[in-house]
């Protein structure tokens, strides 16, 4: 399977976008372990990656989001914000664009609430892009044995209404039917 979706990411993408791409497939993160010396150097790292924008730079910036553990870069996003005054999201979409700065930002998302950003990513599927089918089934499936509850919370916490609702209110048919079997909604939610 991995080097089905290698050759697959190596031959549909390029550059950093691809590297990045790469590295995430491999799953070479780290585990568990938090150094506070490390995290104030990688930090220093990304905010000089930030600045120069140059190729080895952007490495670097790929390396650590791609390889640290998630504590180690909440640790580091501290840090960033410390050195810098400003946010690593916010930092990440002034200095990069393009695709690569959108997985930079996902990634960095991630670390810090995936139930939060997918999400941003369902509600934006379903409300800013027409229901974009693919999106939303792709994100039910794949999250439905692992935190599609945590996700529904966060949903209905950050935009008001619930997920359930909103998939009754956009789908019809059969393929709502579906969709809501997937994402099984609580009482108050019918």
């Amino acid at each position: 399977m991995f080097k089905y979706i290698s050759n697959y990411i190596y031959s549909e993408t390029s550059g950093h976008f691809r590297d990045t791409l790469m590295n995430l497939a491999q799953g070479t993160r780290e585990e568990g372990y938090a150094d506070p010396a490390m995290g104030a150097q990688d930090a220093m790292i990304l905010w000089e990656a930030c600045q120069q924008k140059t190729g080895e730079h952007k490495n670097m910036m790929q390396m650590i989001l791609c390889n640290k553990s998630y504590q180690q870069l909440w640790m580091v996003f501290q840090e960033f914000q410390n050195i810098s005054g400003q946010d690593i999201v916010d930092a990440i979409n002034e200095c990069y664009d393009g695709y690569f700065q959108e997985l930079l930002v996902a990634i960095v998302l991630c670390v810090r609430d995936k139930p939060s950003y997918f999400a941003y990513r369902l509600y934006n599927a379903i409300h800013e892009y027409g229901f974009h089918n693919k999106t939303v089934i792709r994100i039910l499936i794949a999250r439905s044995e692992i935190d599609l509850m945590n996700i529904r919370r966060r949903y209905k916490e950050r935009y008001g209404k619930s997920l359930f609702h909103d998939i009754k209110h956009f789908a019809s048919g059969h393929y709502e039917t579906a969709l809501l079997a997937i994402c099984a909604g609580d009482a108050e939610d019918y």
